[in-house]
Parts: C-alpha cells; sequence; structure tokens
C-alpha cells in the first residue's frame, strides 16, 4: 500500500486527507490548511497523459519517484518549478520510468506567472478565515427588516413651466439628504425653503397667445378660402388710365398665366378677376400670343376685350409662301425703321442669326435667309431690334424642319441634302397655290427633274422662278423663246433641275408634300379655278387645258 493508502484495495480513512475532505472539526482544520496553503497549484499542470513522458504504465503498475518524506502521495512533474504542497516545498523530479521523461516544454516551461510578485491574498487567513467550533460560533444577529415609508404622490413637474433650477436646494449643501424632487431639511422636518417663483402665470399666457394667434391664422385663410371660392375677387372699375404698357404673352398661354403676366405689368388688379372675365366672354378663349398694347389699372373685363382686338396685338404675321423680300418690308414698317434697314442688316448678319450648317455657303443666292423666314406669327414690341425679329423667325424654322426630319428624308426622295428638299417644297407653296393641289404638284416637279423625261428634258419651266427674278407676281411672264434668253441661274426655262435656293418661304403643308408626293405620270398641270386644277401627261393634252384655262379668265373678267 501506498502513501494514505492509494493502493489497491481498501483506503483507510486519514483524517488528514486532502482527498477526503473535511471530516469532523480536525478534519475541517486540516482541510483548510490545505485548501489555503498546499493547493495552490501551478496553472500549467494537467492530468499525466499516456505517451507524453509524464506517466508510462509497464505491467500494470503505476511507478513513482523514490519516497520523499515532505511529498506524501504527489507525483513528480517534469519541467516545471519547485512547488509546496501543505505548506511544505517539494522536490519537481521526473518520473521513475528507467530513463528521464522528455520535458513537454523543454527546458522552457512557462513559469509560474504569479511568483516573485509578493504575497497571494487569496492564500491568508484573513481571505478565508478558519472554520470555528461549533461551540464558538456566534450566531449571526437577525436583520430588522427596513421599513418602508409610505412614498408622497410624486408633483408633476413639467421642465416648462418650472423655474429652470427643479426646486433644488439652493442653500450650502450641509445636508447630504437632500434630494430632487422636494427631500433634504424640507423632508427631514427642518425649516422649509422658500421656492423660486413658478413661471406657470407666464406659460399659460404665451399658450394664450399662440392658441389666438392660430385661430387669427385659421380665420384669415378661412376667409381667403372662401373670398377665392364665392367671393369676388379684386378687381379695378373703368378702362384704365392714360399710362400704358406692353405686355408680350408667349404661345400656349392659358388663362391664369395670361392674368400672372398682366398682374405683374399692373394692368389688372388680380388673376382670379382677370380669368373670371375671361370666362364670361364666349370669344375670352381667342387670346393669342404677341405682344400688347395695355392700359395700367383695367377692370378685367376691359382687358379681355381690349386683348381680343387685333389693333391692341403687336404681333407680325407671316403668311406662306412669301418671299424674304416682303417679310423685310413688314418688319421695318412694324419697327417704324427706314426702308431697306431690316434687308440690309439679314445680308450682313446671315451667319449670326442662328442657320444651320447645311443652309449655308451655297453659291449663287439671292438672298441666304429665303427658306428660313417661317411663316407664323410673331410679338413685336416697340423698340425692338431687326435682328433679334429675324432670330425668333430662323429659330422657329429650325424647330418646324426639325419636326419634320427633313435632314434625313431627302436622300430617300433621290435629293442631295435637306437644302434641296427645302427648295422643292418652296416651288410647290407657290406653283401649287391651293393646299389640295400640293401633293399632285410636289409629283409634277420630281417627274421634271428626271433627266431622261422627253416632255422637259430635265427642266422645270416653272413661271414663279421668272417672277421671283423680276420680283413680280404676274401670269403674263412672256413668250417661252423671251424666256430662255434671261440669263440668270434662276431662270429654270434655261437650266436644268433644281434653282440655287429657295424662291419662298413655304410653310409646313407645302413641306410635308415635298415629302411625301403622290404617285402619277403628270408633267404638266394648270388651274383653271380654285376648285379645279388640271394635271396632263403629254404637252398636246396640257396645251387643250390652257386653252380651256383662257376662256375661264374672259368669263370671270380678269
Amino acid at each position: 500500500m501506498t502513501e494514505y493508502g492509494r493502493g489497491p484495495g481498501s483506503e483507510p480513512w486519514h483524517p488528514e486527507d486532502p482527498a477526503y475532505g473535511p471530516q469532523g472539526w480536525e478534519g475541517q482544520q486540516a482541510y483548510y490548511q490545505q485548501t489555503q496553503y498546499g493547493n495552490q497549484q501551478d496553472p500549467y499542470q494537467q492530468q499525466p497523459q499516456q505517451g507524453y513522458g509524464d506517466q508510462q504504465y509497464q505491467g500494470g503498475q503505476e511507478h513513482y519517484a523514490p519516497h520523499d518524506p515532505h511529498q506524501q502521495g504527489v507525483p513528480q512533474q517534469q519541467g516545471y518549478p519547485q512547488q509546496t504542497y501543505a505548506g511544505q516545498p517539494y522536490d519537481t523530479g521526473t518520473w521513475d520510468t528507467g530513463q528521464q521523461a522528455a520535458m513537454p516544454y523543454g527546458a522552457h516551461a512557462p513559469a509560474d506567472p504569479y511568483g516573485a510578485q509578493g504575497p497571494d491574498l487569496y492564500g491568508t487567513p484573513e481571505a478565508y478565515p478558519p472554520p470555528q467550533p461549533p461551540g464558538r460560533r456566534r450566531a449571526e444577529p437577525e436583520q430588522e427588516p427596513a421599513r418602508a415609508e409610505p412614498e408622497e404622490p410624486e408633483e408633476e413637474n413639467h421642465p416648462f413651466f418650472s423655474d429652470g433650477d427643479d426646486d433644488r436646494d439652493d442653500g450650502d449643501g450641509d445636508e447630504p439628504g437632500g434630494s430632487r424632487r422636494g427631500g433634504g431639511q424640507g423632508r427631514r422636518g427642518g425649516k422649509p425653503k422658500k421656492k423660486k417663483k413658478s413661471r406657470n402665470g407666464l406659460a399659460c399666457l404665451v399658450v394664450a397667445l399662440v392658441m389666438a394667434g392660430g385661430a387669427s391664422g385659421v380665420a384669415y385663410f378661412g376667409y381667403q378660402f372662401w373670398q377665392g371660392r364665392f367671393g369676388e375677387a379684386p378687381d379695378f372699375a373703368g378702362d384704365g388710365t392714360n399710362e400704358t404698357v406692353q405686355v408680350e404673352i408667349p404661345k400656349g398661354a392659358g388663362g391664369y398665366e395670361i392674368a400672372a403676366l398682366l398682374v405683374e405689368n399692373g394692368v389688372v388688379k388680380s388673376q382670379g378677376a382677370f380669368v373670371s372675365a375671361q370666362e364670361k366672354n364666349p370669344a375670352g378663349k381667342n387670346i393669342q400670343d404677341g405682344v400688347y398694347t395695355l392700359k395700367k389699372g383695367m377692370s378685367a373685363a376691359s382687358a379681355v376685350e381690349a386683348m381680343l382686338d387685333p389693333a391692341n396685338r403687336n404681333a407680325l404675321t407671316i403668311p406662306e409662301g412669301k418671299r424674304s423680300a416682303y417679310i423685310y418690308a413688314q418688319i421695318d414698317k412694324k419697327l417704324e425703321l427706314k426702308p431697306g434697314t431690316t434687308k440690309s442688316v439679314a445680308t450682313a448678319k446671315a451667319k449670326t442669326l442662328g442657320l444651320p450648317a447645311w443652309a449655308t455657303g451655297h453659291p449663287d443666292l439671292k438672298d441666304p435667309l429665303e427658306g428660313f423666314l417661317f411663316p407664323a406669327s410673331y410679338p413685336v414690341a416697340k423698340g425692338a431690334k431687326p435682328e433679334d425679329v429675324l432670330k425668333k423667325m430662323v429659330a422657329r424654322a429650325n424647330a418646324e424642319y426639325g419636326k419634320l426630319d427633313i435632314e434625313t428624308k431627302a436622300a430617300s426622295l433621290g435629293l442631295k441634302s435637306p437644302w434641296e428638299l427645302l427648295t422643292v417644297a418652296s416651288l410647290v407653296q407657290v406653283e401649287g397655290k391651293y393646299k389640295h393641289d400640293f401633293d399632285k404638284v410636289s409629283r409634277v416637279v420630281y417627274n421634271r427633274l428626271k433627266p431622261n423625261n422627253i416632255e422637259t428634258v430635265g427642266r422645270l419651266e416653272f413661271d414663279s422662278t421668272i417672277n421671283y427674278i423680276k420680283e413680280e407676281s404676274t401670269l403674263d411672264v412672256g413668250t417661252v423663246a423671251d424666256l430662255r434668253k434671261i440669263d440668270d441661274p434662276y431662270n429654270t426655262y434655261d437650266i436644268k433641275g433644281l434653282t440655287p435656293g429657295p424662291i419662298s418661304n413655304p410653310g409646313v403643308d407645302a413641306i410635308k408634300s415635298a415629302l411625301n408626293p403622290t404617285p402619277g405620270p403628270w408633267y404638266y398641270f394648270v388651274s383653271i379655278n380654285e376648285d379645279k386644277t388640271v394635271f396632263s401627261v403629254t404637252n398636246e393634252e396640257h396645251n387643250r387645258n390652257v386653252e380651256q384655262y383662257e376662256k375661264e379668265r374672259e368669263k370671270s373678267g380678269q
């Protein structure tokens, strides 16, 4: 049997055996000493494992190191610093295995993390006092349960109505038991301190003022709503003062937008009054864009009537198919300029007026802006400059031509550029006279442009080009023989193909017909009257139609 009877067989009890814990009073003392002083294990000490040199089994027997009187039943482990057991040091030798076991950590075994760091406070009697015999134990005094003082109902005190200090004690702070909720000397029966004056009255006054202001705001907006829905809008009376103002109305402007511009310029007093007057007037929806000369301080009804009168509308209206020379003269007249002023500006500043690249650089042009002074209505204010009006016209032309996509569709019609397409449209506009004939007239143009046609041999032979050269508008241009003698690049009786450029400013209908000609074999046409235009394939047939045309003219006295 080994020390402490830990061999095989029965194990007698030993009063100081730490493996069996406290047994009676003596055992408790021994257990206490061992747990406090003898169980300070190495933090790296582990149970011996097989095959690691800590413990080897040979023949089912455990081999231990030679018996050390100071070490009772504690196996030796290799590589650890010297430890104590039950207050006595023991040798950290090796297990007796016939050869020295290998150290798990070699010569650099981890040191005791608490070594040489002062006394272990957890291993002193003060930390763990020894157990006392039953006779010496003192009964712990029973603690009397604390009486719960009745809580006074806490007064709700919102910071907005407080004085900013939460009624705290402003004294010297001698009483440590003071609290934020009325504790301190006042609750201990001492002399209560006088609280600061509350702001409840001021707060109530502020709340009352806010409520009164809110009620006033509601009443004001309510009145405005009622006035707008059921009451009459503010309005001036009469036809206005002697002071006039020009107001430009943009294209597509509605009633409220027009009214806003009039209010801004002092013409009418309110938008509501103008819109109401516009709705009451049967023609009120016919107000067009343009520049209007109006009086200040007009009643809404008077303003509506004035804007329906063309005399008050300072707009320049350009008809379809007019030449640039006609348009220049109209601008001069509208702006009260010397005749020829606008034409000089157009010639000098043509490259700065917004023409696209495909409309520039063409030789032999009589007018660089021909075809780009788009027929429409333009607002022209008094004192405006000619170049400003021309820029508006060119910009409008660019926008309309972009919508029709003439730049990409020209090639599909056998034309070299959109410039040639615009030239075709200008011929259709002048030669066709009536819109219902445009599609067939367009086909005649394309058929005559074919170089292999035997009727005109690639010539257009249009009287309109002769009139353009002469700046006239007549039906009697002369005989064909005389017309061929005119030396001019615009003379279609002499040249083959198209003129150098447009001969008019075509509208949308003429351009659409140039893009979509009606299929047909026609080379000639003549307009007998407004409702009848005759188309023919041969020259003989055309001559018969011309005779009928002459008879119609004689009947009408033309």
